[in-house]
């Protein structure tokens, strides 16, 4: 099995304190769009990792049996602290999974299936989607570096992990910018 960890807990804090993931883009919740995608996907399990203004979250997502949801009491101290409450949910069962921001709404079935398919078939334990040699989002992980991913702090995310582990890496080159595109900033959601 196969699972994301969709990291939902920020704080939108260049949107002016509005929660950017329970605001409409292209007639949709923002949060909405990744977990579309994520449910027509080949993933078995989406854990859903939330934080600020919770319960808005929660009352504003799809409903479907894929979806768990797991809150993070420590979201004000960054990402690591989502990533790390999303890993307890990871099971023995697991191959390996995916971390996607719930902020990428571009992000396509193909992207995501590509990045599973790599996780199921490569020998290698770090899945980055590249295109045209730029490393972006999602990253995949096999179960092997759930250990190493438990220690990691602050607000970057897995970025040094990847960086102190070059030789378990497989770039997943993938035909799209979707990866880049998360949506930050008012001004994001009108230019996107």
């Amino acid at each position: 099995m196969i699972s994301a960890i969709l990291l939902a807990a920020g704080q939108s804090q260049r949107m002016g304190g509005d929660n950017k993931l329970i605001k409409k883009y292209n007639k949709k919740h923002l949060i909405n769009h990744i977990l579309d995608t994520l449910i027509k996907s080949k993933i078995k399990k989406i854990i859903v990792v939330s934080g600020f203004q919770n319960s808005k979250v929660k009352k504003i997502i799809v409903k479907n049996k894929k979806i768990n949801f797991v809150y993070n009491k420590n979201y004000k101290s960054g990402m690591a602290s989502s990533i790390k409450t999303g890993l307890k949910r990871i099971s023995k069962k697991n191959i390996g999974f995916l971390i996607i921001h719930a902020d990428m709404p571009k992000i396509s079935r193909k992207v995501i299936n590509k990045i599973y398919e790599s996780i199921k078939s490569k020998d290698k334990e770090i899945f980055v989607a590249t295109y045209k040699r730029k490393l972006g989002n999602p990253v995949g992980f096999k179960y092997s570096m759930l250990k190493t991913l438990k220690k990691i702090t602050g607000d970057r995310g897995a970025k040094k992990i990847i960086k102190k582990n070059k030789k378990k890496l497989y770039l997943v080159k993938v035909n799209s910018k979707s990866i880049f595109n998360d949506l930050n900033t008012p001004r994001d959601f009108l230019d996107n």
